[in-house]
């Protein structure tokens, strides 16, 4: 695909993306993922996973515009009770939290959640430009790949969701299993045989995956704070002028560069979570600093050490949406649950993506971008108010994730049956937090399972019932060795340290 055909689809995407409804869907989005962010402990896939239930209701499009405001919004919004609180509202701003929070405290709050507002927005713009010229790339040559090289690629998926999410390799591959075990549930979809139903009708269809998505992050995170989390106490830390100096301007600007080159990788490769690109770009930074700003680091607070770390997480994920798009492969608990709303409209995301959909594909594109410039101008003026959210009483709070839940799980279909299964899935989620067994593995494994088998039963037919297919084709060799080198070298340097 040439520049010329690009730059005229992503036009027609900003064509679609610009009405005044899919506008409207986009700014909601961005607000509700802002405000899911500030509040500690709701991640943007609890959020997404709440709302599945509104795909039967809402055109695909608007839905999936949505759900990227909700996706990167969230990565904003994190940010913020990190820097004044000290509480990372995501995983992703705990490094932002180390460098933050020592500035508020030092009195630059200002300073501090300005550069990574504008950091959040460099990375995510540069990151969506990677994305709208290499994404149709990536799907060109998918195209080319045959079923033993999707096979390998679901398989590597599996290894690295499992081996990088969690405590450990073991706890990962476990979540995984229970995932596999819950995709084969329903019928074969190739021989149309019925399989471990138990007898019970409504498991024909097989599993619900907005059902899993709501019953191990919204129902658990809810029962689980009820359950075990202590009354938080709530610390502030006064506001100044939400603006940076020419210093800051000087200090910051070589930092986002800095880690969007970091962060963009990361995001773009099957390697699960921002937590490493934000902890090697936090690193880089300590490294290269010098002088009176290295002293800053862990005492008054170095602003390098908030650009850079929030400029890698965003480009982190928005870079995500490269395999998610192109090959169907989700590399984090939100990518993992968008795949489900995509499957929901009927929609597979793959190589074929970009001319199946391409309206929607280039629409949500586009919308990157435009979500991009909201979010700046949501965050920069309403500071203040994101910081009122945090006094929201946590009973409330989570009295409303849980009626969110039932009503949107109900609402699918209707059954009694699926209130029941979803508190069933609520309380493996609760376990599984209280033993640390990740769960993004289980929803990895639940949508690519399916999907993996009908690729693994292709490519042996192609090698006419020989296994030998994997190897003798020199691509799908290459993803078998790398899968092999992610389970065994991790061992290897351990042993060696």
């Amino acid at each position: 695909m040439d520049l010329t055909e690009t730059w005229n689809l992503l036009m027609q995407g900003f064509a679609t993306a610009g009405t005044p409804v899919n506008l409207l869907w986009a700014l909601v989005g961005c607000a509700l993922g802002t405000a899911v962010g500030v509040l500690p402990g709701i991640g943007p896939a609890t959020a997404v996973a709440m709302l599945l239930p509104i795909t039967t209701q809402v055109e695909a499009t608007a839905s999936m515009i949505f759900f990227a405001g909700i996706y990167y919004g969230a990565m904003y919004g994190g940010s913020t009770t990190s820097i004044l609180l000290n509480t990372p509202g995501e995983t992703a701003t705990m490094v932002t939290a180390m460098e933050g929070n020592k500035m508020a405290k030092s009195g630059r709050a200002g300073a501090a959640l300005a550069t990574s507002a504008i950091g959040s927005f460099v990375a995510g713009t540069i990151a969506t430009v990677i994305v709208t010229l290499f994404a149709p790339v990536v799907a060109e040559f998918a195209v080319k790949l045959g079923p033993p090289e999707y096979f390998m690629l679901m398989l590597l998926a599996f290894t690295t969701v499992s081996a990088v999410l969690g405590q450990s390799t073991v706890r990962g591959l476990t979540a995984l299993f229970v995932g596999l075990a819950a995709g084969l549930v329903g019928m074969d979809q190739i021989t149309g045989q019925v399989r471990y139903t138990g007898g019970v009708p409504e498991f024909l269809d097989g599993i619900e995956i907005v059902l899993v998505a709501v019953g191990l992050f919204a129902v658990a995170e809810a029962m689980h704070a009820v359950l075990f989390e202590g009354k938080s106490v709530e610390t502030e830390n006064r506001m100044s002028r939400v603006s940076m100096s020419w210093s800051d301007w000087r200090r910051s600007l070589p930092a986002w560069l800095r880690g969007t080159a970091i962060g963009a990788p990361f995001g773009c490769i099957p390697a699960g979570g921002t937590e490493i690109p934000t902890f090697l770009s936090y690193a880089l930074e300590k490294k290269l600093a010098k002088g009176e700003h290295q002293a800053e680091f862990g005492t008054k607070g170095a602003i390098e050490g908030v650009a850079g770390p929030e400029a890698a997480n965003n480009a982190t994920v928005t870079a995500a949406l490269i395999p998610l798009l192109t090959l169907g492969i989700p590399t984090s608990n939100t990518t993992a649950i968008i795949l489900g709303a995509f499957q929901n409209y009927g929609i597979q995301p793959g190589p074929q993506l970009f001319s199946t959909a391409s309206g929607l594909v280039w629409a949500l594109i586009a919308s990157l971008y435009i979500g991009n410039v909201m979010l700046l101008v949501l965050n920069l003026p309403m500071i203040g108010l994101w910081v009122k959210l945090l006094k929201v009483p946590k009973p409330q709070l989570y009295a409303g994730i849980l009626i969110f839940a039932t009503v949107g799980a109900y609402g699918m279909r209707q059954s009694a049956f699926d209130l029941f299964l979803l508190y069933g899935i609520g309380l493996l989620g609760l376990v599984m937090r209280r033993f640390n067994f990740p769960t993004a593995p289980v929803l990895v494994g639940m949508i690519l399972g399916p999907l993996a088998e009908a690729q693994m039963r292709n490519a042996i037919s192609i090698g006419e019932g020989s296994a030998l297919i994997f190897v003798q084709r020199p691509m799908s060799l290459a993803l078998l060795v790398i899968i092999v080198l992610i389970m065994v070298l991790p061992r290897l340097l351990k042993k060696r340290a």
